[in-house]
């Protein structure tokens, strides 16, 4: 037994010093280590959500000019009442409000202000904002002829700032091809009085 102790004790002393860790091989460990873990941070925003800076007031009182949100593909399907971000159909990314789907007729009641999906009133209190608010803007040759019914693959959306919001009303946005939406808001980021999760 003793001899057996003796032979591990002198292979232990035998075994050469791990050398030790200079500063500067330690700093640039650590440096490879944060720059890996922000690579892959960097792709899953990529592929997966993005941060997004709301610009300019056609989601207000909802969303303010300078207001970021996180979006998503992730978090499923576009549904109505859903606040998505949409590409390809301005010159710039524009964020708006699912308020029908594929089937649904869309259409307004210039008496009462409102959207009307299915021949049935849609308050704008559904969606956090005012009522009577909803009507098309009278700018011949701009605006879609009503009622339409969203095509098969696309949803039609709103600013909530309905008087200012060039959205599904307008031929330049049309019906929004789902395809081209970056996906929805699910995380309200800025400013922190605001902040978290959406719904």
């Amino acid at each position: 037994m003793i001899k057996l102790e003796k032979q591990w004790v002198e292979a232990e002393e035998a075994r050469p010093e791990k050398p030790k860790k200079t500063f500067s091989v330690w700093a640039l460990e650590w440096m490879e280590t944060i720059v890996a873990a922000f690579v892959m941070v960097t792709i899953v925003f990529t592929f997966t959500a993005r941060v997004i800076t709301v610009d300019g007031i056609s989601m207000e009182p909802t969303y303010f000019d300078g207001d970021r949100v996180l979006a998503t593909k992730l978090a499923g399907e576009a549904q109505v009442g859903d606040v998505v971000i949409v590409v390809h159909a301005l010159e710039e990314t524009i964020i708006k409000r699912v308020v029908a789907t594929q089937g649904q007729t869309v259409d307004f009641d210039p008496e009462a202000g409102e959207l009307l999906v299915d021949g049935e009133p849609v308050k704008g209190e559904a969606f956090g904002i005012d009522n009577g608010i909803t009507f098309l803007p009278d700018r011949p040759g701009l605006i879609m002829d009503f009622p339409q019914e969203v095509p098969e693959g696309c949803v039609f959306v709103l600013g909530d700032n309905r008087n200012h919001s060039t959205d599904s009303r307008y031929l330049a946005v049309g019906m929004v091809d789902k395809r081209n939406i970056l996906g929805k808001v699910v995380f309200n980021l800025f400013p922190l009085s605001k902040a978290g999760k959406v719904g």
